[in-house]
């Protein structure tokens, strides 16, 4: 489903909702005492994927007022793919704090948000990142896509993949989440800073393995969503798809491409994220002259779970797996 598509079926479920409330009001004749919904005391916190959610939980920390956190993709599905459902619609439209991407396939939301409250505090990460946002590259030997509207600048959604990224919008979260509660805006702000802390340790120990790694080329028979990670370290990269892409063929021409890099770089290593069939990873790989090497994979963490979550699996720990399997690619 493309997104336009996407967005017309949001803008229908908003319709639909706001008419089944009009209804139900109507055929009501008083208000029954029993069948009166519970008034929340909390905060209603939305987030569209699993980073935003757990940057959330931190800057919470012990909760103080209470907040409903809700994750909109718990059930593994990854941003590209998601499609919003009515009950998705009306937690946003009720809610007090939405943290969303902001990028093409977030281009639903914008209707959303305008058809909520005026309370929400909305934060569109592409937006706070600013000038930080980088727009999608097709680099040599990678397969272009063709896009609807070629003349509108189409941005990395993947911003979550840089720890220093992390750092700038767990401030624009927390400003978001103190301006919806003010009475604990100086616990949030606590919060937060000592989240960042752990976030810079890791980014240090990123800087460091990869200043010290003799290889300082990444090769992705895949996907390539992690390019705010490398640009970070100033790492080079190959890659079959840019990172928001649907592909999973690729010509002969892209497998050429990438297993003569292979043999010219003397790489070790092809790369896949998560989820990957690695199908096109092992054809580079027999195409190679060497024909021996290995595939790791990268987490883009995307398609996490409830059970994920509740394995205390978070954004700091999948960042640290990805770190132990970059100093293996970078040997």
């Amino acid at each position: 489903m493309n997104i336009k598509m996407k967005k017309a079926i949001s803008v229908l479920m908003i319709s639909v909702m706001a008419l089944f409330c009009l209804s139900a009001c109507g055929s009501q004749s008083e208000p029954s005492a029993e069948a009166a919904p519970e008034e929340s005391s909390g905060l209603k916190i939305v987030t569209t994927i699993y980073p935003e959610y757990d940057w959330v939980m931190n800057i919470l920390g012990d909760n103080p007022a209470g907040a409903e956190v809700i994750l909109l993709t718990d059930n593994g599905v990854d941003l590209h793919s998601y499609q919003p459902t009515a009950e998705d619609i009306m937690n946003i439209t009720t809610s007090d704090v939405f943290v969303y991407v902001g990028g093409e396939s977030d281009e639903w939301a914008e209707d959303t948000i305008m058809s909520s409250g005026e309370n929400l505090v909305a934060v569109n990460l592409l937006e706070a990142l600013g000038d930080s946002a980088k727009e999608e590259e097709v680099i040599e030997g990678m397969e272009a896509e063709e896009h609807e509207h070629e003349e509108d600048p189409e941005y990395d959604e993947h911003v979550w993949l840089s720890l220093r990224n992390a750092s700038a919008l767990v401030d624009s979260i927390e400003a978001a989440i103190a301006e919806a509660d003010p009475a604990n805006a100086d616990t949030y702000a606590a919060n937060a800073n000592a989240y960042k802390e752990k976030l810079a340790a890791l980014d240090a120990e990123y800087e460091k393995a990869v200043s010290g790694a003799p290889v300082k080329t990444l090769l992705f028979g895949d996907r390539f969503p992690f390019r705010y990670m490398t640009d970070d370290y100033g790492i080079d990269y190959y890659a079959a798809f840019v990172g928001c892409s649907a592909e999973t063929e690729a010509s002969f021409e892209t497998v050429t491409f990438l297993a003569n890099k292979l043999d010219e770089l003397g790489l070790k290593s092809v790369m896949t994220i998560e989820g990957s069939n690695q199908k096109l990873a092992n054809t580079i790989i027999k195409t190679s002259s060497s024909g021996d090497q290995q595939i790791l994979t990268l987490d883009s963490i995307q398609s996490v779970t409830a059970d994920d979550i509740a394995n205390g699996n978070d954004y700091l720990a999948k960042m640290t797996n990805n770190l132990e399997v970059l100093k293996e690619a970078l040997k």
